[in-house]
């Protein structure tokens, strides 16, 4: 129904924007919310999704980025939020190599993806991102803070923890992440995905 939106970000959140489209909002779940800066104009891509009980829409900062999220849902087991998990790494073409290659391994490393889907991300997609030429291409909360953490290394926790990673492996990786002294919380949010995915 909806290619793309085309509007101000008027709102940043862990787990999703909001885009202002002539005085509507658009609540919209995207991979890596702080890609996105405050009160700017832009396009996102966008993809919507009816369920039995909700309609969402979820966004892309390109299109090619919104190609392989189609692909990756239309692999049984991957679901929408599974696929920007997935995405959340902005690696694509390591993730594409990977299913290219049989590496299931590289696959596992995603939340929730354990080795019977990543084996079945292989079977379904392999052959078909080459083929089109696409090669370049329920947890407590986190006891995030001591009183001492940055908001922006806050924000990319919960970014982390929106994506499905659990407070158990977030915790592992945070001091690691404080000692970075990053100085945005999409900064944070790649690193905690370099840390989490090797």
């Amino acid at each position: 129904m909806f290619e793309y939106l085309d509007g101000k970000i008027s709102y940043i959140d862990p787990a999703y924007i909001v885009v202002d489209v002539n005085g509507v909002g658009y609540k919209v779940q995207v991979a890596n919310p702080y890609r996105y800066e405050q009160d700017e104009n832009t396009k996102v891509f966008v993809e919507q999704i009816v369920r039995d009980n909700e309609q969402s829409l979820y966004g892309f900062y390109d299109l090619n980025e919104k190609k392989i999220f189609l692909k990756l849902i239309s692999v049984s087991g991957i679901g929408p939020k599974s696929a920007l998990a997935i995405l959340a790494g902005q690696d694509h073409s390591g993730l594409i190599h990977a299913i290219e290659n049989n590496d299931v391994k590289f696959l596992t490393k995603f939340p929730k993806i354990g080795k019977k889907t990543a084996q079945q991300i292989v079977l379904d997609l392999s052959g078909k991102f080459t083929a089109e030429g696409q090669m370049i291409l329920g947890e407590a909360p986190i006891p995030l803070t001591n009183g001492t953490d940055s908001p922006e290394l806050l924000d990319g926790l919960a970014a982390l923890q929106s994506l499905g990673y659990s407070p158990r492996e977030i915790g592992k990786i945070k001091d690691t992440l404080k000692e970075q002294n990053l100085d945005s919380a999409d900064a944070y949010l790649r690193a905690g995905l370099q840390l989490l995915t090797k």
